[in-house]
């Protein structure tokens, strides 16, 4: 079953509307600041601008050759050097995606040409931690840019934040059969080979930004967390990064080469490319291979879509960058030394219910006969483990927790458990702080942790709320991250101490306004449906 993409893709624009009415909220003031100092990169040199009066903003840094025309389809390619000095004040564009999504500033362009990136840091001095952040929206949508992810106060707290657009759906993913030569061999994969090149990009040049490139963790959350996931498992990111942590978003597989060189044949007929006619496939309108991305899934609907991340143009195994799933049967030996932080939300669900009219009408029957298709041998046991861990959830309200168990957290303690295995420490942690927006709907649900860990919940009031709630989470959740990344242990002043997890007692931090340590939270019901 296709866990995570074929419930995402549906529950996309109902979680992107849910960060609407954004446009009120002045995180969109396009006000530019003073010039900061050049700076000379391997490339050529750039300046940026001072955001607030402290902080160091370089947006929209190119950090490989555009990937269109020939190169569409390939792993990215160096960047040409240049002289004259590059004015970096603006995003870049964004990957060519659905329509503008709710949470999108009104200036997001989108383009087959979007490998940039964006750095945030306090000055331009010493060797401060650097953290690289990995968007969400599956592996089809989102940018760096959006108003949650923006850097200022992790700069503030004396980290560099990189955030990093790459190629996503179609273009960053489809994998071509054998006959189109070497060129296209990891072509399923070139969306993360696009990350592994920013990666590269950082190890570079962040000193130069008051970086230190030992010192590196990348983080991202639902699709970025997947990202993450893969980025452990793929040889030629060794050594780019040296701390981690996936929030909702863990991976364990990737989707099999043989159904992604099917999807790649089936869109290149839909196209009329003969196979290995490399003129012809560049010389197609970008629009066009968009728009044909369905037609080629439902091409191949029959075949075995295998893994997690299976079903349409997503990550696929080349054997090569990503010799196979990076958790799957075990995390590889060269991230033994690798710290992970990795958790979820606890209402992950409600943010992919949005809009399901079937939802109102559900009964205890109708819950427990949702149990019975997804627990069939040990439906009364699982029923009731749902409504012990979840007391006061109506029916509609445990069958979306029981959906959001399968999509996230399922997985989750899985690769902790792999990770545990080695001897990196591991933390866990669940946010349980439910929003009081959308008449409290969404509960503590996906993403809405976001502005919680970048301190950015001013710019997305109509979403977490307003008062000082988000605050005090914030308080918590990004003083842990920082620390993580400081030093490897996430450790605050605003928390109680946090353990390892392990198979033993399996301790949790739960983030709430009164976080605190539980050990095996809901714990019967792991037994019964984590395998």
């Amino acid at each position: 079953m296709n866990r995570h993409l074929t419930i995402t893709r549906r529950g996309l624009i109902g979680s992107v509307a849910a960060l609407g009415a954004l446009a009120t909220s002045r995180a969109f003031a396009r006000d530019f600041g003073a010039a900061t100092a050049i700076v000379e990169t391997a490339s050529g040199p750039l300046r940026g601008r001072f955001e607030a009066g402290d902080v160091q903003a370089f947006k929209g840094l190119r950090y490989a050759a555009p990937p269109v025309g020939p190169l569409r389809f390939r792993p990215p390619q160096p960047l040409a050097k240049w002289t004259g000095i590059i004015d970096a004040a603006q995003f870049g564009n964004a990957a060519i995606q659905s329509p503008r999504q709710p949470d999108a500033p009104f200036d997001e362009r989108q383009s087959e040409d979007c490998l940039f990136l964006n750095v945030w840091t306090p000055d331009l001095a010493g060797k401060k931690p650097v953290m690289v952040w990995l968007h969400g929206g599956a592996f089809s949508s989102g940018a760096a840019g959006r108003p949650t992810y923006w850097g200022q106060q992790f700069a503030r707290d004396g980290v560099v934040l990189v955030s990093v657009n790459h190629r996503l759906n179609v273009f960053g993913f489809m994998q071509l059969p054998d006959a189109w030569g070497p060129d296209y061999a990891s072509s399923g994969i070139a969306g993360m080979l696009d990350i592994v090149q920013a990666l590269q990009w950082v190890k570079a040049n962040i000193a130069r930004f008051g970086g230190d490139p030992d010192n590196v963790t990348i983080f991202g959350e639902s699709g970025g967390g997947a990202k993450v996931s893969l980025l452990l498992g793929m040889p030629p990111a060794r050594g780019l990064y040296h701390k981690a942590i996936i929030q909702s978003g863990a991976a364990l597989d990737a989707t099999p080469r043989a159904y992604a060189q099917s999807l790649g044949n089936a869109l290149t007929e839909v196209l009329g490319v003969k196979p290995g006619d490399v003129s012809a496939l560049a010389a197609v309108d970008t629009q066009k291979i968009f728009d044909s991305q369905q037609r080629a899934i439902d091409a191949v609907a029959k075949l075995d879509r295998g893994g997690f991340l299976s079903g349409g143009f997503t990550p696929s195994i080349d054997g090569n960058a990503l010799p196979r799933g990076p958790f799957t049967p075990e995390a590889q030996p060269w991230i033994a030394d690798i710290p992970l932080i990795v958790g979820t939300n606890k209402d992950e669900g409600t943010m992919f219910a949005l809009g399901n009219a079937a939802l109102a009408g559900a009964t205890d029957a109708t819950f427990d006969a949702e149990v019975r298709k997804a627990y069939p041998k040990q439906a009364d046991k699982v029923a009731a483990a749902f409504r012990a861990a979840y007391p006061g959830y109506t029916p509609a309200d445990l069958i979306t927790a029981m959906n959001g168990n399968r999509m996230f957290w399922v997985d989750s303690i899985k690769l902790a458990e792999r990770k545990t295995r080695q001897p990196a420490p591991v933390w866990m942690y669940r946010m349980d702080h439910e929003l009081p927006t959308m008449g409290g709907r969404l509960k503590a649900g996906h993403a809405t942790e976001l502005s919680y860990v970048f301190g950015t919940y001013d710019n997305i009031p109509n979403f977490v709320g307003t008062g000082p709630e988000p605050a005090r989470m914030s308080a918590q959740m990004h003083p842990a991250w920082v620390a993580f990344a400081k030093a490897g242990k996430p450790e605050a002043p605003t928390l109680p101490a946090w353990p390892q997890y392990d198979l033993a007692r399996r301790q949790t931090m739960i983030f709430n306004l009164e976080s605190h340590v539980e050990s095996d939270p809901h714990g019967d019901l792991r037994k019964l449906i984590v395998a």
